[in-house]
Protein backbone atom coordinates (compact mmCIF):
# COMPACT_ATOMS: atom_id res chain seq x y z
CA UNK A 1 0.00 0.00 0.00
CA UNK A 2 3.16 2.48 1.26
CA UNK A 3 4.40 1.59 -2.43
CA UNK A 4 1.17 2.91 -4.58
CA UNK A 5 0.91 6.08 -2.42
CA UNK A 6 4.69 6.85 -3.03
CA UNK A 7 4.21 6.06 -6.61
CA UNK A 8 1.51 8.30 -6.91
CA UNK A 9 3.72 11.29 -5.46
CA UNK A 10 6.30 10.23 -7.48
CA UNK A 11 4.33 10.92 -10.64
CA UNK A 12 2.74 14.25 -9.02
CA UNK A 13 6.16 15.74 -8.34
CA UNK A 14 7.24 14.96 -12.01
CA UNK A 15 4.10 16.34 -13.54
CA UNK A 16 4.20 19.33 -11.45
CA UNK A 17 8.24 19.29 -12.53
CA UNK A 18 7.61 18.83 -16.63
CA UNK A 19 4.47 21.87 -16.13
CA UNK A 20 6.93 24.36 -14.28
CA UNK A 21 9.43 23.70 -17.28
CA UNK A 22 6.58 23.89 -20.03
CA UNK A 23 5.84 27.19 -18.19
CA UNK A 24 9.16 28.38 -18.54
CA UNK A 25 9.77 27.34 -22.05
CA UNK A 26 6.18 28.49 -23.05
CA UNK A 27 7.30 32.13 -21.24
CA UNK A 28 10.90 32.44 -23.17
CA UNK A 29 8.99 31.56 -26.71
CA UNK A 30 6.49 34.27 -26.44
CA UNK A 31 9.10 36.68 -25.12
CA UNK A 32 11.15 35.88 -28.47
CA UNK A 33 7.58 36.09 -30.37
CA UNK A 34 7.03 39.97 -28.68
CA UNK A 35 10.98 40.54 -29.90
CA UNK A 36 10.47 39.54 -33.59
CA UNK A 37 7.09 41.67 -33.39
CA UNK A 38 8.99 44.54 -32.34
CA UNK A 39 11.07 44.08 -35.04
CA UNK A 40 8.73 43.37 -37.47
CA UNK A 41 6.92 46.66 -36.33
CA UNK A 42 9.77 48.78 -36.84
CA UNK A 43 10.12 47.65 -40.59
CA UNK A 44 6.39 49.16 -41.35
CA UNK A 45 5.71 52.18 -43.35
CA UNK A 46 5.87 55.16 -41.67
CA UNK A 47 2.37 56.43 -43.35
CA UNK A 48 -0.89 56.89 -41.02
CA UNK A 49 -1.95 53.23 -42.05
CA UNK A 50 1.34 51.68 -41.41
CA UNK A 51 1.55 53.40 -37.94
CA UNK A 52 -1.94 52.38 -37.03
CA UNK A 53 -1.07 48.71 -37.78
CA UNK A 54 1.70 48.68 -35.86
CA UNK A 55 0.53 49.89 -33.09
CA UNK A 56 -2.49 47.39 -33.06
CA UNK A 57 0.64 44.76 -34.26
CA UNK A 58 2.55 45.69 -31.06
CA UNK A 59 0.40 45.87 -28.57
CA UNK A 60 -1.26 42.61 -29.28
CA UNK A 61 1.41 40.49 -30.18
CA UNK A 62 3.60 41.42 -27.54
CA UNK A 63 0.72 41.23 -24.38
CA UNK A 64 0.37 37.40 -25.49
CA UNK A 65 3.62 36.81 -23.47
CA UNK A 66 3.09 39.43 -20.52
CA UNK A 67 -0.45 37.66 -20.29
CA UNK A 68 1.13 34.49 -20.01
CA UNK A 69 3.80 35.29 -17.50
CA UNK A 70 0.74 36.86 -15.33
CA UNK A 71 -0.89 33.31 -15.81
CA UNK A 72 1.70 32.23 -14.11
CA UNK A 73 1.78 34.10 -11.02
CA UNK A 74 -2.07 34.06 -11.14
CA UNK A 75 -3.89 33.98 -7.33
CA UNK A 76 -6.77 31.81 -8.42
CA UNK A 77 -7.57 28.82 -11.03
CA UNK A 78 -9.95 31.63 -12.39
CA UNK A 79 -7.50 34.08 -12.79
CA UNK A 80 -5.08 31.66 -14.05
CA UNK A 81 -8.08 31.15 -16.85
CA UNK A 82 -9.06 34.49 -17.62
CA UNK A 83 -5.23 35.20 -18.24
CA UNK A 84 -5.36 32.33 -20.90
CA UNK A 85 -7.92 33.60 -22.67
CA UNK A 86 -6.88 37.04 -23.36
CA UNK A 87 -3.69 35.37 -24.16
CA UNK A 88 -5.61 33.29 -26.75
CA UNK A 89 -7.29 36.23 -28.00
CA UNK A 90 -4.17 38.38 -28.60
CA UNK A 91 -2.76 35.62 -30.78
CA UNK A 92 -6.07 35.45 -32.77
CA UNK A 93 -5.70 39.42 -32.90
CA UNK A 94 -1.68 39.15 -33.97
CA UNK A 95 -2.60 36.46 -36.93
CA UNK A 96 -5.30 39.02 -38.00
CA UNK A 97 -2.89 42.06 -37.96
CA UNK A 98 -0.49 40.00 -39.89
CA UNK A 99 -2.85 38.89 -42.73
CA UNK A 100 -3.65 42.28 -43.16
CA UNK A 101 0.12 43.23 -43.58
CA UNK A 102 0.48 40.26 -45.76
CA UNK A 103 -2.63 41.85 -47.82
CA UNK A 104 -1.03 45.38 -47.74
CA UNK A 105 2.84 43.71 -49.33
CA UNK A 106 4.60 45.84 -46.51
CA UNK A 107 6.81 43.20 -45.58
CA UNK A 108 8.69 40.32 -47.16
CA UNK A 109 6.93 37.01 -47.60
CA UNK A 110 9.69 35.18 -45.80
CA UNK A 111 9.49 37.52 -41.91
CA UNK A 112 5.73 37.06 -42.19
CA UNK A 113 5.63 33.63 -42.59
CA UNK A 114 7.28 32.93 -40.03
CA UNK A 115 5.57 35.60 -37.81
CA UNK A 116 2.39 34.33 -38.68
CA UNK A 117 3.51 30.19 -37.76
CA UNK A 118 4.59 31.22 -34.95
CA UNK A 119 1.21 32.86 -33.61
CA UNK A 120 -1.03 30.42 -35.25
CA UNK A 121 1.01 27.90 -33.42
CA UNK A 122 0.88 29.89 -30.47
CA UNK A 123 -3.07 30.48 -30.58
CA UNK A 124 -3.05 26.54 -30.96
CA UNK A 125 -1.36 26.23 -27.54
CA UNK A 126 -3.48 28.52 -26.13
CA UNK A 127 -6.54 27.32 -27.22
CA UNK A 128 -5.21 23.65 -26.36
CA UNK A 129 -4.83 24.72 -22.65
CA UNK A 130 -7.93 27.16 -22.19
CA UNK A 131 -9.98 24.09 -23.24
CA UNK A 132 -8.40 21.88 -20.56
CA UNK A 133 -8.87 24.38 -17.83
Amino acid sequence: MVLGINFVRNKQNMNKQANKEFGRLLESRTKKFAISIIELSISLPRTTEGIVLKNQLTKSGTSIGANYREANRARSKADFRNRIKICESEASETVYWLEIIKEMNWVSASILFSNTKEAIELLAIFTSIGKGL
